[in-house]
Parts: structure tokens; sequence; C-alpha cells
């Protein structure tokens, strides 16, 4: 009988632990988001929806824009998980592209700008955890982190791209790799 009842409460255990995960997104992570969404509409009605997209159309040309420079300064300026929503901006070619890339820089650029994943910075410490106990500065790591993740994120953007293609025709379909104009 025992074992009826520590499986019934262990199973609300499970959903109490739940809602209070719930609610420290509630309280933590969305409020946070809200802003970053807010700021970001703020940003481009203050700019204007054809700068963006005049933005979007320069960094679409270019792959090194389009897969190092524009996901680094997204996930620099706007954290992790508000720099995927600059993908909204590219046309639906390079959306997933974009979103490989730029995800990729929200985790290896946190060694240094911890601000841009504050929550998986825990990855990088247990790294610098040995450099530490060897009495090391952890700078260098930091550095090489950052320079290795922009190579790889360049490298997971294109070649998502080169996938893109492949499912493309494998589908018989054809995304558009032109900003649609807005009316």
């Amino acid at each position: 009988m025992d074992f009826i009842v520590n499986l019934a409460s262990g199973f609300m255990g499970l959903f109490t632990l739940g809602g209070e995960q719930f609610m420290s997104w509630v309280t933590g992570i969305i409020p946070t988001i809200l802003m970053l969404l807010v700021l970001m509409n703020a940003i481009i009605a203050l700019a204007g929806q054809e700068r963006v997209n005049t933005l979007a159309t320069i960094c679409t040309g270019n792959p090194i824009l389009r897969y190092a420079v524009l996901p680094f300064v997204s996930a620099f300026m706007l954290g992790n998980p508000m720099a995927l929503s600059m993908g909204k901006f590219m046309p639906e070619f390079y959306k997933p592209c974009y979103y490989a890339s730029a995800t990729y820089h929200c985790h290896t650029n946190s060694g240094i700008f911890p601000h841009i994943n504050a929550s998986e910075i825990f990855i990088y410490l247990g790294i610098a955890n040995g450099i530490t106990q060897l009495g090391l500065d952890t700078t260098p790591l930091a550095i090489r982190y950052l320079l290795v993740g922009l190579v790889c994120n360049f490298i997971s953007g294109w070649s998502t791209e080169f996938t893109t293609k492949l499912v493309e025709k494998q589908q018989g379909v054809r995304l558009s790799r032109e900003l649609k104009a807005k009316a």
C-alpha cells in the first residue's frame, strides 16, 4: 500500500515541480523575452521596415555577413533566444541556415560574453575549471572558444545552406531567395 501512496505522491510531485518551473519562467525569462521583443519592434519602427529589409538584403548577399557577422551581432545584442528572431528578416531559403548559425553563436560566444546565454555558462565554466585548477588564466580559453566558434558557426550555416538546396531538390520546391516587399 505504501508503494501506491509513494507512487501517487511522486506523480503529483512531478506536476508540482513542473508548475514551479513554469512560474520561474513567468517571472524570469518570459518578461525578459517580452521586453526584448518590444525593444526589437521599437528599433524596427524607429528605423523603418524598409531600412531593416535593406540591411537583411545586404547581409543575405554575402555568406560571411549572413552566417558570421549578423548572427554574432544578434547574439551579442539580443542574447539567446532573441537572436534567432532576426532570421525573420531573411528570405525563406536562408532562414534555416541563419538559424543553424545563430543557434551556435548563442553558445560558443558565452565564454567571453556570458550575457548571451547565461543559463548555459556552466558548460564553459566546467571546461574553464580545469584551466583554473592548473593556475592558468581562462581568458585565452574564452578567446579560443569564441574564434573556433566563429569558424564552426559559419560552417554550420553554410552547410545548412547546401542541405537546404538538397531538400529543395528532393521535395521539388524552390524557396524564395529574395525578400518580399511588405504591403
